[in-house]
Parts: C-alpha cells; sequence; structure tokens
C-alpha cells in the first residue's frame, strides 16, 4: 500500500520559527499570581502532605497545557522536595520541555505554519527527540527516561542553556520516574524522517508498565489529573484495573486514596453521572476520575481554573505546610 514518503519533507530549523512562550513566561517561586480561593484545594493539598508524611505515593498526571501556562518551576520544587512522587504526560509536553531547555522558546503559531505546511516540519526537536528515543530503545528505558538523560546530560552537537526549566532533566536527576504516555502521530516529532515508530512504542509501554506499578500503590495516597482529557483518565483506568487485579490474588486492596481534576470545565455536581443525553456523561475525568475508581473507599474533588492560578497556588499551599 502506498505511504507519504517522509524524506520529501522540508524540514526547517527552529531558528526560523516564531514562538508564542519563552522562559521568560516561567513563574519565579516567588512570583505573585492571582488569588484563588477554594475549599477543595485545601483539602487536596493536606491529602498530599499527609501522603507522603506515611510515604504514600503523590501521582502527578498532566497535559502540556499546565506547563506551557508557566509552571515548570513549581513542579521542579515540588519533585526537589519529594512531595510528587511520579511524574505522567504526554509527548506534548516533552515536545514542549525540550524546546524551552534548547532555546528558551516554544509553542509555534498552529494558524500560522499549517497554511503551508511548515507546522511541526522542524528539524532540532524531530532530530535529537526522536534519536533520543531510538537510544532509549537500544538502552531498554523508558521514554520519559530517554528524554530527560538527553537534556540532563546532553550530547555533541546541541547544548541545554535553559536546563534548570526542564522537567524532564529533574526527574533524571533525581532519579524519579517521568513517564511519557503517546500515541503515534500525536505529536510533531512523528512526522520527523528520524522517527522510528517502533522505538516509540516500546519505550511508551515501558512507560506504561512503570505508570501502573506507580497506581499498584496508590493505596493512601493522591492520584492528581491536570488537564489531560483523554490521555490520564484512560490510562490510570486500565493501570488501576491491572493493579486491582493482582492486588486481589493478595488479599490486598487499592481503595483508599484521593482523587482530584484540575480543569477549566466545572461541573453542576461532580460525583454524579448524570444521563447518556448529558454532554457531562462523557467526559472521561468526570466518569473516570472523580466517580467511577473512588466510589468504593475513595474520595474525589474537582478544581476549576486556569492552571496559571490553580497550579500556584497548590504549590503554595502545599509548601506552606513544610
Amino acid at each position: 500500500m502506498p505511504q507519504l514518503a517522509r524524506t520529501h519533507l522540508k524540514i526547517l530549523p527552529l531558528s526560523e520559527r516564531q514562538h508564542k512562550m519563552t522562559v521568560a513566561d516561567i513563574y519565579p517561586l516567588d512570583a505573585e499570581t492571582p488569588p484563588y480561593q477554594n475549599e477543595s484545594l485545601n483539602i487536596v493539598a493536606e491529602r498530599i502532605v499527609q501522603a507522603r508524611q506515611i510515604g504514600k505515593e503523590v501521582i502527578w498526571m498532566m497535559g502540556a497545557h499546565v506547563m506551557r501556562r508557566g509552571n515548570s518551576r513549581y513542579i521542579i520544587e515540588l519533585m526537589n522536595r519529594n512531595v510528587i512522587t511520579h511524574i505522567a504526560t504526554n509527548g506534548a509536553c516533552a515536545v514542549h520541555d525540550f524546546e524551552l531547555a534548547h532555546i528558551g522558546a516554544t509553542l509555534e503559531d498552529v494558524e500560522m505554519y499549517i497554511k503551508d505546511g511548515k507546522f511541526g516540519n522542524w528539524e532540532e526537536t524531530g532530530r535529537y527527540l526522536n534519536e533520543a528515543i531510538v537510544r532509549g530503545y537500544r538502552d531498554k528505558i523508558g521514554f520519559g527516561e530517554a528524554v530527560g538523560r538527553l537534556i540532563q546530560e546532553g550530547e555533541e552537537g546541541i547544548s541545554f542553556p535553559h536546563r534548570d526549566v526542564s522537567i524532564f532533566a529533574a526527574a533524571y536527576r533525581l532519579g524519579m520516574w517521568m513517564t511519557v504516555h503517546k500515541g503515534i502521530g500525536y505529536d510533531i516529532t512523528d512526522q520527523h524522517p528520524a522517527a522510528d515508530y517502533a522505538a516509540m512504542g516500546w519505550t511508551t509501554g515501558e512507560d506504561f508498565l512503570r505508570f501502573a506499578h506507580a497506581v499498584s500503590r496508590l493505596e493512601g495516597g493522591v492520584f492528581l489529573n491536570l488537564g489531560s482529557a483523554v490521555m490520564g483518565p484512560e490510562v490510570y483506568l486500565k493501570s488501576l484495573s491491572m493493579a486491582r487485579n493482582i492486588a486481589a490474588q493478595r488479599g490486598e486492596e487499592i481503595r483508599h486514596f484521593t482523587t482530584a481534576n484540575f480543569d477549566l470545565i466545572d461541573f453542576p455536581d461532580f460525583q454524579e453521572e448524570g444521563k447518556p443525553t448529558d454532554a457531562h456523561y462523557y467526559h472521561r475525568p468526570k466518569k473516570t476520575i472523580l466517580i467511577r475508581t473512588v466510589k468504593d473507599g475513595g474520595e474525589s474533588y474537582h478544581i476549576s481554573g486556569d492552571f496559571s492560578v490553580t497550579v500556584p497556588q497548590l504549590y503554595r499551599l502545599i509548601t506552606k505546610s513544610g
């Protein structure tokens, strides 16, 4: 069957691309951000602190928009403080993290570049991330670890002057698992001639099993889903089912934990599924994270608001508690 030949693509250097975000848009830890009051957020922060005090998991699942709203330093500091025990994300987060660390800028204008097919066809992002994934496949490590290793250790021909704002590099430096859960065709790296889909599949599969292991330790812990409408809830759901299957055979339970969903969307009643004729009935974070997986022993909270406000406030509540 015929295929599109990626070798025919015109790939351009990042130096020719206009960007909508730079490192100047990343909050310093002492930044003043708009006030945000939400009793549920206070409770979530308390649950996180309590979980870590007794050595339980705090899993941070996020979409790329969370870091695009300037939160990288907050996340890294929570990692440094051993508050977050596992970070899970998508391929877009790896792209933005890499570009910020490498050139101090990211976020192309899709509407402008899609007109003539320039969108996503950028040399450094496509080449170096794909080469890192191929090396990860060779070394039998996960997708996230491979990206973190590239940014933290560097390699000949590419530098990372803004490594300090890289969440992936921080995870690698701290020896903490940061897993990437991607589908082929989701990310601009998949367009590049250097993309090796077998390597992508193996390394993201490795990350799925690493994530599932973290979920198997969720009893008494906290699971946060920030801005992921499909990937986060679906990967979490399958992982929890696997983990509970094995736990049940051992006479153990994974039922008493806290979940929180952070989103711009608000729900009239997030603890009721509603009817199939309701639009929110099909919203995966609501059904999976807030209702179905905590019905028999857990607690759930929904935090509505822009990530540029909710994440800084969560950081302050946690760090204020020591």
